[in-house]
């Protein structure tokens, strides 16, 4: 049986795993954690979620949920195990974190092919290998994968939401509501605390006047080309505090949006409303949604107490942020997640420079099959650009070096539609944009 090794046990190593175990191979897959802690994660548990819950929309017509799709075409384990501990939230798909994290390393150290090893690794194997060490790799390994790319490794800092008990809000003031609450299946999946103007201008200023973490030392190293000081935020997981001070109403406008919702005390629309997700299947902790934060301990219980519903919220997690590790594919990866110097070396997960929970997912399912592609002799899959996982496979290695930055999935990286097949309506035409995906990797597939 040929061997191969992957180093990481977060949601890209664990998928890329089970796919190269699932066609015969013998996995020796490396997870430093918890003999080596990471500063994020909680716990020794393989494919742990620190940030959000949420893995996106399920939606067919929305660009995380078409990708969901191409998942199950394409027969993804970690999918499966999220849709088994899924908790309610609207339109989207949130899990258990615990129940799913178990339920992936319970199928990892199951399988017969596999050989889950708790040890941290510092050099690039010379065999096959697949890299999956996700955003928070190593400082020995970061240094030995810039050792073989001969580029200085790019960061950006990225952020944790704090989750509380449920039973610690106040749910006089708070109340249950889905946007717009479209199909009764999705109604109340959300706590809503809603906002008058003036309790929105009294927490934007005590948030903006807050004391934040200081980064450590090692988070504030400066590479090659980035200005001394500068930071770099990840746009899809700004701290809370980072957008407020793009304006008053930028948090009105964004993570604090009303749209869809109607306080049932009023019978309107507040002025701002701050949403909490379920974060586990027993539904007594929930997170804030979209409030990342990188404030001090004490004032995020101070300010985020000024939430109306929060005023005696207990924590369960507070919020924080780290900074995660990810590598200039455009000049490093081909679409098949090869390195460029070395064929049977690949790269999968958020260091490729794939955002999102689902992203990762996928492209660790790509690497695993094609490993097991090229160790038997088989053109490894370059799926097509009109796929969603085409797609951002070959943004990540066709974007120019020099503004890269990572990317979730979203139609506007899949090429025009067809003249013919262009739709007016906005939905209408994400739902072309999907049909033609699954058609297009259904034939693809089939084909290979």
């Amino acid at each position: 049986m040929k061997s191969i090794t992957i180093i990481g046990g977060g949601l890209a190593g664990c998928e890329a795993a089970w796919q190269a175990a699932q066609l015969g191979l013998h996995v020796k897959l490396y997870e430093m954690r918890p003999q080596k802690k990471t500063g994020a994660h909680q716990s020794g548990d393989l494919a742990e979620l620190v940030c959000s819950n949420s893995l996106g929309s399920n939606l067919p017509d929305r660009a995380s949920g078409l990708l969901k799709n191409e998942l199950r075409q394409m027969g993804s384990m970690l999918l499966n195990c999220a849709e088994e501990n899924a908790v309610p939230a609207g339109g989207a798909l949130a899990v258990d974190r615990e129940g799913f994290a178990q339920a992936v390393t319970e199928k990892i150290n199951a399988h017969p092919n596999i050989e889950l090893i708790r040890k941290e690794i510092t050099d690039i194997p010379t065999e096959p290998t697949i890299i999956a060490s996700g955003p928070l790799t190593s400082e020995k390994l970061s240094n030995a994968i810039s050792a073989i790319t001969g580029e200085n490794s790019l960061y950006f800092f990225d952020a944790i939401a704090p989750i509380v008990h449920y039973e610690s809000i106040n749910m006089n003031i708070a109340f249950r509501a889905s946007r717009y609450d479209r199909g009764e299946e999705s109604q109340g999946d959300y706590i809503n605390c809603p906002f008058t103007k003036d309790e929105y201008d009294f927490f934007l200023e005590a948030l903006l006047n807050a004391e934040r973490i200081k980064l450590l030392s090692f988070e504030l190293e400066i590479k090659e080309g980035v200005k001394a000081g500068a930071h770099h935020y990840f746009e899809g997981c700004l701290p809370a505090e980072i957008i407020a001070e793009r304006g008053p109403k930028s948090l009105a406008f964004g993570p604090l949006r009303p749209v869809g919702l109607t306080d049932p005390r009023t019978g309107r629309r507040p002025y701002a409303v701050l949403q909490l997700r379920q974060d586990n299947l027993a539904g007594d902790l929930y997170n804030l949604v979209g409030f990342q934060t990188n404030l001090k301990f004490p004032d995020q219980r101070r300010v985020f107490r000024m939430i109306p519903g929060l005023e005696n919220v207990e924590f369960a997690r507070y919020g924080q942020m780290h900074r995660n590790t990810f590598i200039a594919s455009p000049q490093l990866l081909r679409p098949t997640l090869q390195f460029c110097h070395r064929d049977d070396l690949f790269f999968a997960g958020q260091i490729t420079g794939v955002e999102g929970y689902i992203g990762n997912v996928a492209t660790g399912l790509l690497a695993g099959q094609n490993i097991s592609r090229l160790l038997s002799a088989i053109p490894p899959l370059h799926l097509p650009q009109t796929t969603m996982l085409g797609a951002l496979c070959h943004y990540i290695t066709h974007a120019a070096a020099k503004d890269f930055q990572p990317m979730k999935a979203n139609f506007g990286i899949l090429p025009p539609l067809e003249q013919g097949s262009k739709k007016r309506n906005k939905r209408e035409r994400a739902g072309a944009y999907a049909d033609r995906a699954l058609g297009d990797l259904k034939k693809y597939l089939d084909e290979k």
